[in-house]
């Protein structure tokens, strides 16, 4: 059974500052999650470029670790994603995260051949939220606009219709076609 959040802000209502401060340092030892939030909410940009660089060896380790084979757990590479996301509520980096996903998918890919379908599926649907929020974020786009372009080129000859999938993706975002004139 989990407290409803009015019922969780009257218990805390109740509690005097060094309560407070004291529940909130037994979280903080708890769970990592609140020490990264924590960590970015408190020490700004530093600690959140920390967790993006973090976040980033997570992803890559799924793909490609410094030994051994690719576990290619998708579901736990998204989960990093996700989690970075929560915690620092960073759109661009998040952004930078997804596409770095994809970027690793497709190098994998041309690494190793043919995969399955639903790798495939995982990586169009990551590339096409990249491209819905550069659509929505020209500066976004501009940031990550030469990237783009060459997660699609190298995609070029795969199978399961993968190339297709992300140009269609790709050429969604408006600023592509103002480029292209």
């Amino acid at each position: 059974m989990k407290i409803k959040i009015t019922e969780l802000k009257k218990h805390l209502k109740e509690l005097d500052q060094k309560e407070l401060i004291e529940l909130v340092v037994e979280m903080f030892k708890a769970n990592k999650d609140v020490q990264s939030f924590l960590s970015s909410k408190f020490l700004g940009d530093g600690a959140i470029e920390f967790l993006f660089k973090e976040a980033r060896k997570k992803v890559e380790n799924e793909f490609f670790p410094e030994r051994g084979d690719g576990k290619l757990r998708l579901a736990e590479a998204k989960k990093v994603i996700l989690n970075f996301r929560k915690v620092t509520n960073d759109d661009k980096r998040t952004v930078d995260l997804k596409l770095f996903y994809v970027e690793q998918g497709v190098k994998y890919t041309n690494s190793f051949g043919d995969i399955n379908e639903n790798f495939y599926i995982s990586m169009e649907k990551m590339f096409h939220e990249v491209a819905l929020e550069c659509d929505r974020n020209e500066a976004l786009y501009r940031e990550f606009s030469n990237r783009l372009h060459n997660v699609v080129g190298a995609a070029e000859g795969t199978g399961w219709g993968f190339y297709e999938g992300l140009a269609d993706s790709y050429y969604l975002i408006e600023w592509v076609h103002e480029d292209e004139e």
